[in-house]
């Protein structure tokens, strides 16, 4: 299953409409004659012009039924690039609502211009001709009015595709903590280094996705540096509002510290990032000193090395039972 966003089409431009729609129907002008000719272009450009605009609606997900992962990380992408001149963010999927809002004006309008002229284009060839010249000039000044929404709805189509495939139905583990106290080789370690690394688009840093199976159930193992790597108050508005999304999907958190120092960060700092998450995240939260082999110098629930492979497994274990997952199996009654 591919995230929600994955396959949608591209967001055509205003004149990328205009003129697909004008060129065909001068084609459709010419294989007929008189006021059938214009009739036939009239109805030919309203035709492409409503469906266009229609689809780029309609291929949408609708934002009230997606998993909530989905939608608060979507409200965040789209709030990412959503914004002002002066850099001042403009609002997030009620924002992308409101385009395609009136997007879907614009093909209900081209759509009534037909039904308008339709009847029209009778009697003299030159007067139906002039009627059809006037609805086209109607049907551009009516999707020149959306130019931007068809810009801001293309936008969020190119960010949203770039989503990592986090799926929301799978048991997840979200591995936290600062940066080089392992996450990431703690991540290769248990799923074998068959990760995805993927990133958000409002991130530079990657996200790294692997899975690890036990019991014929698979596990989904998520990092994100760049959002739960740090204290919550060094966070933008984007990146707080995607940490909180990741609370829907965690079903368990492993937060790694470095008691060696070895990482750069005072342990102190560590364990108070530690006591964040535990409150952010209403699922089990384990401490795992990792690096034990360099000191074990912290009260953690679990110790363990990946570079000595010691302690690995137990963590799994752990971590699996904490989630606690149980399949939905069929009704046998």
């Amino acid at each position: 299953m591919s995230h929600p966003f994955e396959d949608l089409p591209t967001t055509p431009t205003a004149e990328e409409i205009l003129d697909k729609a004008f060129s065909r129907a001068a084609r459709a002008g010419r294989a007929k004659n008189g006021t059938d000719a214009q009739a036939s272009m009239l109805r030919t450009a309203t035709n492409i012009v409503s469906d266009n605009l229609e689809n780029v609606v309609t291929e949408w997900p609708d934002f009230d039924t997606l998993d909530p992962f989905y939608r608060e990380i979507a409200d965040a992408v789209v709030a990412s690039h959503t914004v002002e001149s002066d850099g001042v963010g403009v609002g997030g999927v009620d924002t992308l609502r409101q385009h395609l809002s009136e997007v879907g004006w614009a093909a209900r309008k081209t759509a009534e211009i037909r039904s308008e002229y339709e009847p029209r284009l009778s009697g003299d060839a030159d007067t139906a001709r002039k009627l059809r010249e006037q609805a086209f000039a109607r049907v551009a000044d009516v999707v020149e009015e959306v130019e931007d929404d068809l810009a801001a709805v293309g936008a969020a189509r190119d960010a949203l595709k770039t989503l990592p495939d986090i799926r929301p139905d799978e048991p997840t583990i979200v591995v936290a903590g600062y940066p080089n106290v392992g996450k990431s080789s703690f991540v290769n370690a248990v799923t074998n280094a068959r990760n995805e690394t993927a990133s958000y688009p409002f991130t530079t840093t990657e996200v790294r996705v692997g899975h690890y199976e036990v019991d014929h159930i698979r596990y989904q193992l998520v990092d994100t540096p760049g959002l739960l790597d740090r204290p919550p108050a060094e966070r933008n508005d984007v990146e707080s509002q995607a940490a909180s999304a990741l609370e829907h999907l965690a079903d368990c958190v492993l937060v790694l510290v470095d008691a060696s120092g070895a990482c750069g960060y005072p342990l102190e700092d560590q364990l108070a990032l530690r006591d964040a998450l535990a409150e952010q995240f209403d699922v089990p939260v384990l401490t795992v000193c990792n690096k034990s082999d360099r000191s074990r110098d912290v009260a953690a629930d679990y110790y363990t090395s990946v570079a000595e492979d010691e302690g690995v497994d137990a963590v799994l274990a752990a971590a699996v039972e904490a989630v606690g997952y149980e399949p939905d199996l069929p009704y046998d009654g």
